[in-house]
């Protein structure tokens, strides 16, 4: 009540909150948008649709991508194909006189960052790293950064999607959600790092709420296996999730003060994992 903004613009509105957000504050207008300094391409949400970066003006194609290789798809002539309306695939801008990528002052990245022979032998396209989703009329949505979606159980999980759902969920201030390897299966488990609102604790209540919560908002293949309780949350300058440094310690509890818990196969409550317990669990003592 009472709010004069009535537009926004800037980057980064996650789906699930972009209808609550414009309602609550009763904004008429979302002017998204997409870029990066080194890409060639960008998209600006002109048309005022909902839960989309807008659209591009230059050439770009998105193509189907393995999660689980980390690569873009190549057919057996050795070219990529692009994905279908609602699909989700890598984002790519076509290097050409108009759309030039001008790349970094080091040459070898400049060159990591250029994708060959896409459709025709000769092309050049630029990776922007990002998956995003195709919803129509040169329209797209951002969905993760590559090597944040992980495969687990033979399907893709997306990590920005269950933070947004994570995050929503009672008592959770914040979530950071990525993948891990555990010894002996496929694909990487969810984990999830949280930290809790105030006056709100890890304990056996919370997590028993929590546990019941995961059930009803996500697959089973999506809810995060391990938990990792943070005091606080490192951010980038740019207000960005440092998630490497939590794929690194994963969820092994002699790298970090933190507490750390399992859910494991056939229990309904969570298990704190204790440097024997992560012995037992990287010793295929469960069956994920």
């Amino acid at each position: 009540t009472g709010n004069r903004v009535t537009k926004v613009i800037g980057n980064g509105l996650r789906p699930s909150i972009w209808n609550d957000f414009k309602t609550r504050f009763a904004i008429n207008e979302v002017l998204e948008i997409y870029g990066a300094s080194e890409s060639n391409i960008g998209f600006s949400n002109l048309l005022n649709f909902n839960n989309t970066v807008g659209l591009c003006p230059v050439p770009f194609k998105i193509v189907a991508y393995d999660q689980e290789t980390d690569e873009p798809i190549r057919n057996k002539d050795g070219f990529m194909t692009v994905i279908g309306r609602g699909e989700t695939g890598l984002l790519l801008g076509e290097i050409n006189d108009k759309t030039p990528f001008d790349g970094y002052t080091d040459k070898d990245k400049t060159q990591e960052k250029i994708l060959r022979d896409v459709f025709i032998k000769g092309d050049a396209y630029f990776n922007t790293g990002d998956i995003m989703r195709d919803i129509g009329y040169k329209h797209t949505q951002f969905v993760d950064r590559v090597g944040d979606t992980f495969r687990w159980k033979g399907e893709n999980v997306s990590t920005t999607e269950v933070e947004s759902i994570i995050a929503e969920l009672s008592g959770i201030s914040e979530a950071i959600v990525y993948g891990v390897e555990i010894v002996g299966t496929n694909g990487r488990a969810g984990m999830v790092a949280i930290t809790l609102e105030d006056g709100v604790t890890f304990d056996s209540s919370f997590q028993k709420s929590f546990l019941l919560q995961l059930d009803k908002h996500l697959p089973s293949y999506a809810i995060p296996i391990f938990i990792r309780h943070l005091k606080t949350i490192e951010t980038t300058g740019t207000f960005k999730y440092k998630k490497n440094n939590l794929k690194d310690i994963s969820f092994n509890p002699e790298k970090t003060d933190d507490e750390i818990w399992v859910h494991l196969p056939n229990e309904e409550k969570f298990t704190a994992v204790d440097s024997a317990q992560y012995q037992r669990i990287q010793s295929s003592h469960y069956r994920f």
